[in-house]
């Protein structure tokens, strides 16, 4: 781990710090709260906080992390949710986030974390610490009306809206578990301080918008099916009302609920337009409207993933199809991850077979890249064509895109 500078030291974040460390949060990330605003309580488990102290006492540095079960393909995985990492801007350039990241990863491997993920603040930070870009999230601006394929049994099921509360954090969370079943990264929310932060709603941040808003699909017999957490904003120029609504999050379990909500969204009286929250990029929207180029698509990062422990992140998942490659990795801040592994599946019914082999490497990649694939959502053979990985042997870096590759896209559905 990087030396701090004299006088900074790095400690654990304790109870009474808390809000302290909120409101460093809040100044790094120039949240413009209220004074006023009730705040939830700090969300990160406090015995998994740290802060850097400068040599006044005061925070100059903070990261923490979330024990998650990231779904991978065909299992999940213990992961750490690497989350609040910021440095004050007056102790810059100092090498405090790089010795908060190696803190980090030295942590998650003590605990016996395979895996470290996180969303990136910016796209060229994280890469030079290991983490690779897992997943690719699809937003879109939609016209009010845009027509849908139709649905067997979407007119069936109704749709309600009201003002969301902490209340409905159980709903919510049950119909999020539900949805995501089976998509590689859906994280969740496994905390009732995390169940409640995503439905607070400070005034504060809400940057001229209404309040939250929570649309659930709900079943004949009332059971929930679907819900979006939107808001909308009043905008009245000359030619008449043209509402924009941001969604926050559309989440359904099957065909029908995902066309009923979306036909909700898309009819909204006084609307002009609809934002999409990050979607994977084969969620059912896509397939679903009948003139897509009508959208304004724009891909965006969505989780990244790093591999701290590579023999066990690369034996716990599953491949789509056989496969026997080896792969050279390169990790220059875990020396223990660095060589030659040796990847062997039958295909995905069966656990691999993972090992140590000083045999001629197949594929040679930098952890990164690792990290990239290791969800399903990014193809081997595309880094190889793009210089990122060195392919040894031939046609190795297409049967292993083929073996790392997986049905269903990778999505993170919420940002922590």
């Amino acid at each position: 781990m990087t030396d701090l500078p004299a006088g900074y030291r790095m400690v654990p974040l304790t109870a009474d710090r808390a809000p302290a460390a909120m409101e460093f949060d809040r100044f790094t990330w120039a949240m413009p709260l209220d004074d006023d605003d009730e705040r939830p309580p700090y969300p990160v488990p406090l015995d998994r906080s740290w802060s850097i102290d400068a040599p006044d006492g005061t925070i100059a540095a903070m990261h923490g992390s979330y024990p998650f079960r990231l779904p991978i393909p065909g299992d999940e995985i213990p992961a750490a949710g690497l989350t609040c990492v910021g440095v004050n801007p007056g102790h810059r350039r100092r090498g405090l986030l790089r010795t908060m990241m190696g803190h980090h990863l030295m942590r998650t491997a003590e605990r016996g974390e395979p895996v470290s993920l996180l969303w990136a603040s910016e796209e060229a930070i994280y890469g030079r610490f290991g983490y690779g870009r897992a997943a690719d999230g699809l937003c879109a601006t939609v016209e009010r009306g845009a027509e849908l394929r139709p649905v067997e049994g979407s007119d069936r099921l109704t749709v309600t809206i009201a003002t969301a509360s902490v209340a409905d954090a159980d709903l919510v969370d049950t119909v999020h578990r539900a949805a995501g079943r089976g998509r590689p990264g859906w994280v969740m929310r496994e905390s009732t301080a995390l169940r409640e932060w995503v439905l607070a709603d400070p005034p504060g941040l809400r940057r001229g918008t209404e309040p939250l808003r929570l649309a659930v699909v709900r079943a004949p017999d009332g059971t929930p099916r679907g819900y979006a957490l939107l808001r909308r904003t009043g905008l009245f120029p000359p030619e008449g009302a043209r509402f924009t609504v941001d969604v926050e999050e559309a989440v359904a379990v099957d065909a029908a609920a995902h066309h009923r909500l979306w036909s909700f969204l898309l009819d909204l009286d006084l609307t002009a337009t609809v934002k999409t929250p990050a979607l994977a990029c084969d969620d059912p929207l896509w397939g679903l409207l009948v003139d897509r180029r009508a959208t304004v698509p724009r891909l965006a990062d969505n989780v990244w993933v790093r591999l701290v422990d590579v023999g066990v992140a690369l034996a716990a998942r599953r491949y789509a199809a056989p496969v026997d490659v080896v792969l050279d990795v390169r990790d220059d801040l875990l020396a223990s991850n660095a060589g030659r592994w040796r990847v062997r599946s039958t295909g995905p019914d069966v656990p691999a077979e993972v090992s140590r082999t000083e045999g001629p490497a197949d594929l040679v990649l930098d952890v990164r890249e690792l990290g990239a694939v290791y969800l399903g959502g990014t193809s081997l053979r595309g880094l190889v064509d793009a210089g990122l990985v060195t392919e040894r042997t031939d046609d190795a870096a297409t049967r292993a895109s083929t073996a790392f590759g997986w049905a269903t896209a990778p999505l993170c559905s919420w940002g922590f």
